[in-house]
């Protein structure tokens, strides 16, 4: 049986309720919103119910509209798993491969996979997209990337531990929880500013400011908190990795708790489309798990 409704009037409908109104799906597909209105009124035609409702300016997903949904999100993802290997298999491999790394991935260590890569593949390009927090989520779940390193691994996703980081709070020589030179307590940090790192999601924020501080200063990397923590005047948690040579020369001190909040974060690297990975992306994948070997 051929199917009535098309890949188009799907891709509207989904871009309606992630953009939750007409205009901004419009935008988001670069069409006039006539052309989504007219796509929606055909899905709602052609469907025994309507898969939406209009409350106001909003559109809003009927019950039958958030059944349908699910079954769109997987039948988008298997088109465009099709034309990805399609291509691939056009080609031979892929001219260009995308990565999104964490903030919590020390980049310095990418070094030695990337050369092997381009031994391997010499003709593929490399993207590098740097995110940080539900950023790098985003890039997994909105195709932005071809593979990710990720702390965290969505549902639907396998993801292959690598080495993760363990964050621990630091502050320079000079700072007042250095200098007072006894165990800290949780309440007295809440007290001194914070530095923090800004989500660079768009979709969903997540607070990386553990304690809530009030006074706190919000970065887009751990290398600018670096800079800024020798200052003294802040603290941050930071990834013991990035920091070894400060905290061998003294630049950046643990601070002593009475309560340890050292964190171990683990990383995963996860493919955006785990069948339909060409031989390149899923060659770099490999490089990066065996050399990014977890601690035992």
């Amino acid at each position: 049986m051929t199917p009535r409704i098309d890949l188009d009037q799907w891709q509207a409908f989904l871009s309606v309720v992630d953009e939750g109104s007409f205009a901004r799906a419009a935008d988001a597909l670069h069409k006039s919103q006539s052309s989504i209105s007219y796509a929606i009124g055909q899905l709602n035609t052609l469907l025994p119910q309507p898969v939406l409702r209009q409350e106001g300016r909003r559109a809003v997903l009927t019950e039958a509209g958030k059944v349908l949904y699910r079954h769109a999100e997987q039948l988008l993802k298997q088109a465009n798993d099709a034309e990805a290997v399609a291509r691939s298999l056009a080609m031979g491999f892929e001219s260009e491969v995308t990565l999104a790394i964490d903030s919590l991935q020390d980049a310095g260590s990418l070094a030695s996979p990337l050369e092997q890569f381009s031994v391997q593949f010499p003709n593929t390009r490399i993207r590098i997209l740097e995110t940080t927090l539900s950023g790098t989520t985003e890039a997994l779940l909105e195709r932005k990337a071809d593979l990710v390193i990720s702390p965290e691994v969505p549902v639907g996703f396998v993801g292959r531990p690598i080495a993760g980081a363990t964050l621990i709070p630091v502050a320079a020589p000079s700072h007042p929880l250095i200098a007072c030179d006894r165990k800290i307590a949780e309440t007295e940090l809440r007290g001194h500013r914070q530095l923090v790192l800004r989500d660079s999601g768009l979709r969903r924020s997540i607070d990386a400011g553990w304690l809530q501080a009030e006074k706190r200063w919000t970065v887009s990397h751990f290398a600018t908190s670096v800079k800024l923590l020798k200052s003294g005047l802040a603290f941050a948690f930071l990834p013991q990795e990035w920091i070894r040579e400060e905290l061998a020369n003294g630049c950046l001190m643990k601070l002593t708790l009475e309560t340890p909040m050292d964190r171990p974060a683990p990383l995963f690297v996860i493919l955006s489309a785990q069948q339909a990975a060409g031989p390149a992306t899923q060659a770099l994948a490999d490089l990066l798990v065996q050399t990014l070997l977890p601690a035992r």
